[in-house]
């Protein structure tokens, strides 16, 4: 990448790290914090709590993508960090758990992630473009590992309207960077913007997005099971950021000559195909682990397969839809959201039913069906030699 596009891809998987951030930096502490609240003794309002953010999410990407189309991605990138800072200062005023929930929901409905990578095909050359949403796309992993190193000292020493208060200081932060680093977008008037229902049924994309829900549904749910396998290998449930941290920073190590590779010979359905059977392999493998050293190794296939596919899927959705990207990636995201959802209410009922096994059985199921689909992929789409 070139300066400038060095420069952009930094700031925006930066914007895009920190709204991730206000996910998954409550995980560690939430349900602690919650059972001093009222109505915090009940998990499902503690759950609604903490998912009413991805359930809001889902319901605005669309809309905001496709305003992005129109309007630019700047405005739009404004408007949901100035939601996401208001909904952290909701947050900060009431330590109750209806308003927690409020402010997370206005939190939520700043959903600019599809703006956001929209915003970095924009402004890259499609030779770069799955490196730069690489970056971002790690910014996903690097946020979750993040989380779990800094969460309980955070907390214990500012408390949770502390950690709002933080965040609504770096989502001012990013606006800043949003509106004086980051180059305005003018939308090519000239060209014919595809319609909603076009996107949607766009056989290509139809596909991406099957990709992330299972990618994600399978994520959430493996992540209900893990913890549990760590604190029954022996490692309690404060020390898992020690397996966690260097799993994700290794993985990236091991990515990226895979992603470049890909890119130089494009053999990026290759990529894409080996980045699920490492999925797959991750699953198996957890069905036989009884170590903490044989769950860090399953861990490591699992997320250098992760950081792969959130690389790569996000990149061909641009190509794919390169009159409506930020259309395309707003369906993209919702699916993604619908996935998460998925996972963890699916996930959650195997675990009650049939036991923690059953989870890793589901994603491998939906893994080789995701496999099977993809197999069938035909060429990627061509590189424009000097498109931006």
């Amino acid at each position: 990448m070139n300066p400038s596009e060095l420069r952009s891809t930094l700031a925006l998987a930066g914007i895009f790290g920190l709204r991730m951030l206000g996910l998954f930096l409550l995980l560690p502490v939430f349900s602690i914090h919650a059972r001093g609240l009222p109505g915090g003794e009940h998990a499902l309002w503690v759950g609604l709590t903490l998912g009413i953010f991805n359930i809001v999410q889902a319901c605005f990407y669309i809309p905001l993508g496709r305003l992005s189309d129109r309007i630019g991605r700047k405005p739009v990138v404004l408007w949901g960090l100035s939601l996401f800072v208001a909904g952290a200062l909701i947050c900060a005023a009431q330590d109750d758990l209806l308003w927690i929930a409020i402010g997370r929901g206005v939190m939520g409905a700043g959903a600019v992630s599809a703006a956001i990578s929209a915003w970095v095909a924009d402004l890259t050359r499609e030779q770069v473009r799955t490196r730069a949403m690489a970056l971002v796309g790690g910014s996903i992993a690097l946020s979750f590992a993040l989380s779990l190193v800094i969460a309980a000292p955070i907390y214990r020493l500012i408390s949770l309207s502390g950690i709002f208060i933080v965040l609504a200081i770096l989502g001012v932060a990013a606006m800043l960077v949003t509106h004086f680093v980051l180059p305005s977008n003018k939308p090519e008037v000239n060209i014919q913007q595809a319609s909603l229902r076009e996107v949607f049924l766009r056989p290509e994309l139809m596909r991406l997005n099957l990709g992330v829900f299972v990618l994600h549904a399978t994520q959430v749910a493996m992540f209900l099971v893990v913890p549990r396998l760590l604190v029954q290998a022996g490692l309690p449930l404060a020390s898992h950021w020690e397996i966690y941290l260097p799993v994700v920073l290794l993985s990236f190590f091991f990515m990226a000559p895979i992603l470049i590779f890909g890119e130089k010979k494009q053999k990026l359905r290759t990529i894409l195909l080996l980045a699920i059977v490492l999925l797959l392999i991750a699953e198996f493998l957890f069905t036989n682990t009884s170590s903490v050293i044989s769950i860090a190794i399953a861990l490591l296939i699992y997320f250098v397969g992760f950081n792969l596919l959130e690389a790569l899927q996000p990149s061909l959705v641009s190509r794919f839809a390169k009159e409506s990207k930020g259309t395309a990636l707003g369906v993209y995201n919702t699916t993604q959201s619908i996935g998460l959802f998925s996972g963890a209410t699916v996930g959650g009922y195997l675990m009650d039913s049939h036991g923690d096994l059953s989870v890793f059985v589901m994603g491998a199921v939906l893994l080789v069906c995701w496999l099977i689909i993809a197999w069938s992929m035909g060429e990627m789409p061509p590189k424009s030699k000097d498109s931006k």
